[in-house]
């Protein structure tokens, strides 16, 4: 084997080997068909990614499962998602799933459209999160009838199931529920329009009265301040 290989970045047609045999086993789980992990990876290691180690193809996969829970989709249950995936390859790992008719799922994509941003949440925060979303660090303004802020509803999901109901202000439980959820609204502690993250160290459910406490209330910057205290994971920015 030829070990230097393994240590150079992948071609595109390395990937998309990868990629095309990731969906095949993808669509046999789907089908409830059995399937041979280490075949698969041996069957690469014989062909198109001849010269990469078992652990290389292995930890490949891992990245097209982070990709495609990133995207919105189910994933091989047997490839966890690598912790970590360079966003050159998560381009080129993209590129190849587009090939093979894999997009972005609908649900999971991201919006300034707040009802739609809304609609799309409440999807999420009903499935289970195996990874933590990424957000959006920088959210763009895009001109609408007003302008607004690009939102990824993976992050409102999150922080709405984390929630579980109860306020992160001041601990009370939702006033009322909408189409079987309780409702709470999602607050980023550091305004977007103060060049904020749309990322769950950035922002906690409220109750209505809370989340109008944080911006209107004489107390708001103190209510703030209590908010970094008492959620973990929140990170000043």
């Amino acid at each position: 084997m030829d070990i230097k290989k393994d240590k150079t970045d992948w071609s595109d047609a390395e990937l998309a080997a990868a990629v095309e045999a990731y969906l095949k086993m993808w669509v046999l789980e789907k089908n409830g068909q059995m399937f041979n992990k280490a075949f698969e990876n041996r069957l690469l290691r014989e062909g198109a990614a001849a010269g990469r180690t078992e652990s290389s193809i292995e930890f490949r996969m891992q990245n097209i499962s982070t990709v495609l829970v990133r995207m919105g989709w189910d994933r091989i249950k047997g490839y966890r998602p690598a912790k970590n995936v360079g966003s050159g390859v998560e381009r080129r790992i993209r590129y190849a799933l587009a090939a093979q008719g894999v997009f972005e799922s609908e649900d999971a994509a991201q919006t300034a459209d707040e009802q739609t941003l809304i609609r799309r949440a409440a999807k999420l925060q009903q499935q289970p999160f195996p990874m933590l979303p990424d957000g959006i660090a920088q959210p763009q303004k895009v001109p609408t009838v007003s302008t607004a802020f690009v939102r990824d509803p993976k992050v409102r999901a999150w922080v709405l199931k984390e929630a579980d109901g109860i306020c992160e202000g001041c601990g009370s439980n939702a006033p009322f529920e909408v189409d079987g959820l309780p409702f709470l609204e999602v607050h980023h502690v550091k305004h977007l329009a103060q060049k904020g993250s749309d990322r769950i160290a950035n922002a906690v459910a409220l109750c209505p009265n809370c989340h109008q406490r944080c911006h209107r209330s004489s107390d708001r910057d103190a209510f703030n301040e209590a908010l970094y205290a008492n959620v973990g994971r929140l990170a000043r920015e």
